[in-house]
């Protein structure tokens, strides 16, 4: 059954929505969410079932226009910026007495009233949105809320976010782990699916030009977030260690200073896919706090047919099948013998990546996502 979903979320890559809807043929439908987040795609399986769908970006100011082009995306770097002051600043003084954070829960609630919405879909990392608000919307609408996350809540929520545990009646996670955190701080059901799919309409191999491919080619390819260093230190280490091969790194962030000669540039969206096209190998590595597995990389490598050597973590064994589509890796040493195993052998490495191109387009598409979600919320 189709239903009113109100989507509340932070806008991480304003300027690429504004790319993907200036793309967007005259007359045609405008996107909610950029094609660089997974939400994009849940968005589009929504809508083929007449799912009616609205989203609060809850990153905007709250006085002022609401325009997304006053927004800037983040940009993770090392070191002391203005930026990361005034945040920590901005972050020590009280999320009520935060008179922008009051108005941005007022327009929530004015949104809300003018779109009555079913189900008050919340995207992880809330900062912004208070529980009373939550219960607000509840109570005003008999509407259910949804939590989806794909980070840990003992690593990166704040208070408000975990005060609000108990009025979420599902939370959907990508680590098997985050939900049984989520349930300790008072949800009523987490549920693994994981999040991230595949839309075999835009996660499929890029017909590459020459210069294209001269750009995109060297032995190991990543693309990703490396900052800050603490979270993301498995991958700075897998990174450190295939130094001696041809390496390219593609981020919107930053890098850390042993890496820097290696970041080629940034890549969101449909330049993702066509990076990951171009690559021999694509590595993928979790974040630490990952210790299940399930990042969007694990299934849009797969789905744009790229070899994908990644970290042993228990999800990819329940996803996939290790040795036939896609290959992990145990330790520094075991990840560099193969990688050069499958340089050395192209054959079996391709093949790989065919079968793992398969086996996501039979079992991992943004539609069987929503048929498991539809499940859990009828």
């Amino acid at each position: 059954m189709p239903h009113r979903i109100l989507f509340v979320a932070n806008l991480h890559h304003p300027q690429q929505l504004l790319a993907d809807i200036a793309a967007v043929a005259e007359g045609g439908p405008l996107p909610l969410f950029p094609t660089s987040l997974r939400q994009h795609y849940l968005e589009r399986a929504m809508l083929r079932r007449g799912y009616t769908l609205d989203v609060f970006w809850r990153n905007l100011p709250g006085y002022g226009p609401q325009d997304i082009r006053r927004l800037q995306a983040n940009r993770f770097s090392e070191g002391i910026t203005p930026q990361k002051v005034a945040q920590a600043l901005m972050r020590r003084m009280p999320a009520r007495a935060n008179p922008d954070l009051r108005q941005r829960n007022q327009n929530l609630l004015e949104r809300a009233k003018a779109f009555r919405p079913e189900i008050v879909w919340m995207v992880g990392d809330n900062r912004e949105i208070y529980p009373e608000t939550l219960r607000t919307l509840k109570h005003a609408y008999d509407c259910k809320i949804v939590y989806a996350t794909g980070v840990s809540p003992i690593v990166f929520s704040g208070q408000i976010e975990r005060d609000a545990a108990s009025l979420y009646d599902l939370v959907l996670v990508n680590d098997f782990y985050h939900g049984i955190q989520w349930l300790e701080l008072g949800a009523k059901r987490a549920e693994c699916l994981p999040l991230s799919a595949i839309d075999p309409e835009f996660h499929k191999p890029q017909t590459l030009s020459e210069d294209e491919q001269k750009q995109y080619a060297c032995d190991v390819t990543f693309v990703g977030t490396l900052l800050p260093e603490n979270l993301y230190s498995e991958r700075v280490d897998a990174l450190n260690a295939l130094t001696d091969f041809d390496l390219g790194l593609w981020s919107v962030h930053d890098a850390p200073m042993a890496l820097k000669r290696y970041l080629r540039g940034s890549a969101l969206g449909l330049e993702m896919f066509r990076v990951l096209s171009g690559s021999t190998i694509s590595l993928n590595v979790h974040g630490n706090f990952m210790r299940y597995g399930g990042n969007m990389r694990l299934f849009e490598a797969a789905g744009v047919g790229a070899f994908q050597l990644t970290d042993d973590r228990p999800g990819v064994h329940e996803w996939f099948r290790d040795g036939e589509h896609l290959v992990t890796y145990s330790d520094l040493d075991d990840l560099r013998q193969k990688v050069r195993y499958y340089l050395d052998h192209p054959d079996e490495r391709q093949q790989i990546a065919q079968a793992g191109r398969q086996h996501a387009l039979k079992h991992h598409t943004y539609e069987q996502r929503l048929d498991a979600i539809e499940a859990l919320l009828d």
